[in-house]
């Protein structure tokens, strides 16, 4: 009797474990691949982004550089990512036009080099600051 509650018990637990990993197999298909993934920016420090055609984007290369744009100027940075997904973005340069939303565009840049880590959603990465949301960008393209 004891051993066939045990049986019981024992197996009731391991199908619980297994429909639990489920959520996490599904969730890791939909999440994108930080490099190859256009992103773009929907979420600054709590204020909601609307970003029009390829503005506020970054694309992470596989040779640790990335490209990207402001609200009209491009840029390209160097970028490091461990597998615990800690990320930083350094040597951002861009392109000096002249534009209207140009304090806009300069917080995107300084958000972008104060990143330390990042974290997956589905079609979402976070972006964070020693623990602190600093941005949400959204997937635009991926390969």
């Amino acid at each position: 009797m004891k051993r066939t509650i045990l049986f019981s018990l024992a197996l009731l637990f391991s199908l619980i474990l297994a429909v639990s990993c489920c959520d996490c197999r599904k969730r890791s298909k939909l999440e994108k691949p930080l490099v190859g993934t256009t992103w773009q920016l929907v979420q600054i420090m709590g204020s909601e982004v609307t970003a029009e055609g390829d503005s506020y984007t970054i694309l992470f290369h596989n040779n640790g550089t990335a490209t990207g744009a402001g609200d009209c100027n491009r840029f390209t940075a160097t970028y490091t990512v461990t597998p615990s997904r800690a990320l930083t973005i350094d040597n951002l340069g861009s392109t000096r036009r002249y534009c209207e939303n140009h304090m806009e565009e300069s917080a995107y840049y300084d958000m972008l080099e104060r990143v330390t880590h990042y974290e997956m959603d589905g079609e979402n990465m976070i972006l964070l600051s020693n623990g602190m949301l600093v941005g949400i960008m959204h997937v635009v393209a991926a390969e």
